[in-house]
């Protein structure tokens, strides 16, 4: 894995221009654009049917748009696709490892796809094994792993060719807290030594976490794009207080209604959204049986602003 510098060039590794995908009378990614830049973790987050997989696909050629233009390291695609490949490391949403292979085992395979001498993967099997922590599991079936494992052995699977740009589909859906910021700790690792990530994510708080950028699908078009705390700061209030229990909902059309700038309903729960809380919450006092949530707007709150409360079944 090659280190390089920290900062963010301007000039951009990985290109998509006005990308639109249709099935049928759908329009799944609708005049789609955004640069990656080197050293640099661009976020892709979205509802269910959004086109964040669809895209993915496009920028991998495995799906033909019907419009636009991707190009990777000078390179375009479909029309140079091996070559892109070649500088490319990919996790997908499934795992995809041979389970008749152990772990040293299915990094030597499938560094062979990448036309690599045994020598040199050979060489590289004992750092990537460290780097996912799976040292003392080199020998292991996959039956032996836990998910967490197996999450981090596909991590090191796709840096077998030491690869430019990793795409990441929903990498750490299924894992445990302890698992999951395990993921985070190597993946910032890898944006520090230089490599670039495009990440689809479900989870707001990795999405925050590990992105310089953000980029907000619904419906397959772009909502808005930028760094997270720019893009909290810009669309939204900066105090959310949230009332629930018995007799909350009846507050979201009460007079407290006119001390938050906006207020919604999600289940039980009523949320306030204000410029200053303290006005609000001291008049709250009067409700002793509610409980209440004061606390910063975040990433999950830009979300349901841009996308809805509406539960999207999967596209």
């Amino acid at each position: 894995m090659t280190s390089a510098a920290s900062s963010v060039a301007t000039s951009p590794i990985f290109s998509v221009q006005s990308l639109s995908k249709r099935y049928g009378t759908t329009t799944v990614v609708n005049d789609l654009s955004f640069d990656i830049a080197p050293g640099e973790c661009l976020g892709v987050i979205g509802p269910n049917g959004a086109g964040k997989t669809t895209t993915i696909r496009m920028c991998l050629g495995l799906t033909a748009p019907d419009a636009g233009r991707i190009t990777a390291f000078g390179l375009q695609m479909p029309h140079d696709a091996l070559a892109i490949k070649e500088r490319l490391g990919i996790v997908s949403q499934f795992d995809s490892l041979d389970p008749d292979f152990s772990c040293a085992e299915n990094l030597l395979v499938f560094g062979r796809y990448f036309g690599l001498k045994d020598a040199v993967i050979k060489a590289r099997i004992p750092k990537l094994l460290e780097f996912a922590a799976l040292t003392h599991k080199a020998d292991a079936k996959l039956s032996e792993l836990s998910g967490g494992m197996k999450r981090r052995l596909s991590l090191a699977r796709a840096l077998v060719n030491d690869p430019q740009l990793l795409l990441l589909d929903e990498p750490t859906t299924g894992l445990d807290p302890q698992a999951r910021h395990l993921m985070w700790e190597r993946l910032q690792r890898l944006v520090q030594q230089g490599k670039s990530i495009l990440l689809t994510t479900h989870f707001m708080d990795e999405a925050e976490r590990l992105c310089n950028r953000l980029l907000v699908l619904d419906h397959g078009k772009k909502m808005t794009e930028g760094a997270p705390r720019q893009l909290i700061a810009d669309n939204l209030e900066p105090d959310v207080v949230e009332v629930y229990g018995a007799g909350a909902l009846a507050l979201a059309d009460s007079p407290l209604k006119a001390l938050a700038a906006r207020t919604e309903v999600s289940g039980e729960t009523v949320f306030f959204y204000t410029q200053n809380a303290k006005r609000l919450l001291d008049a709250l006092t009067a409700y002793p049986q509610l409980r209440t949530l004061h606390r910063p707007a975040n990433l999950e709150d830009l979300f349901l602003k841009l996308t809805g409360r509406q539960i999207r079944e999967d596209a």
